[in-house]
């Protein structure tokens, strides 16, 4: 018998299992894609959802780090090869949302055209980030008007609105972080994202935001500090194991000039072909 192809689920029915993830009270895992390729990759080996954000678009797309400077249509476009190669629901980054919130509906929208899940927007703003410039948030009322027209610019209410918040990250600020979060969480997001916050926190801002949460993978310690998450974003997986491999693999080529070397080269063409039913 020839391999089981599952039966596509509509934009609607993924948008819907994502919100059944989230609800179903365990940890969900959502690798980093880089592209159309790796998310079917991440796919292939069972899991339930992909995450493709502005560190790995910029990576994968420009050779570029991620300093901010991305704008919303090559995230848009990434987020939307990405969906269309996959049969899961994509989680995606809309940075901090691109527009005010008066026209919040172009953002949403185009996240939503191009078939995605869900988005998250961040109250981190200016340029340079992730370099030792120095880092700035949106006042909390602009931030959070942000999300509030986020929410009500959706069509579909089944497409998730992630609030995210960077408090913790630049500043160390736990009480303002949790503020922030109870604000978006108040203004209708669907799930809150407390960037980098020391996880002894997560109960109190699940208590007090009564929203389930996103956070990203803890370097360094056991998947039981995420117990605490809906979802849990391994934004650099991809990228960074790709990285690796590649450079591992040129390294066997350029010491033995021999593409067999490192593995059977033959056999991998061969292994890739099937994987993309090239048949």
């Amino acid at each position: 018998m020839g391999r089981r192809i599952p039966v596509p689920m509509t934009v609607t029915e993924r948008r819907t299992r994502l919100r059944q993830l989230v609800a179903g009270g365990k940890t969900t895992v959502a690798l980093g894609a880089t592209d159309a390729l790796s998310a079917k990759i991440i796919e292939s080996h069972g899991f339930d959802c992909v995450y493709i954000g502005s560190y790995a678009t910029a990576a994968s797309r420009y050779g570029l780090p991620d300093t901010g400077l991305l704008t919303l249509e090559p995230l848009v476009e990434q987020a939307r090869t990405i969906a269309q190669a996959v049969n899961l629901p994509v989680i995606a980054d809309a940075e901090g949302g691109f527009n005010d919130p008066a026209d919040m509906w172009r953002t949403v929208q185009a996240f939503e055209e191009a078939g995605v899940a869900a988005i998250h927007i961040e109250d981190h703003t200016g340029g340079g980030k992730h370099t030792s410039r120095p880092q700035r948030l949106r006042p909390a009322a602009e931030a959070t008007e942000r999300i509030r027209a986020a929410v009500d610019a959706r069509k579909d209410p089944n497409f998730m609105i992630v609030a995210r918040s960077d408090a913790f990250w630049i500043a160390k600020d736990v009480e303002d972080c949790l503020a922030r979060l109870k604000a978006y969480a108040d203004a209708g997001a669907d799930m809150v994202f407390p960037t980098l916050l020391d996880h002894p926190h997560f109960p109190r801002v699940r208590k007090e935001t009564g929203k389930p949460l996103m956070i990203v993978d803890i370097p360094g310690e056991g998947f039981g500090a995420h117990e605490e998450a809906a979802l849990v974003l391994y934004y650099a997986f991809s990228t960074v194991m790709q990285f690796d491999a590649l450079n591992k693999a040129i390294e066997v080529f350029k010491a033995a000039h021999d593409v067999h070397a490192g593995a059977d080269y033959g056999k991998l063409i061969a292994s890739f072909e099937k994987f993309m039913g090239y048949r």
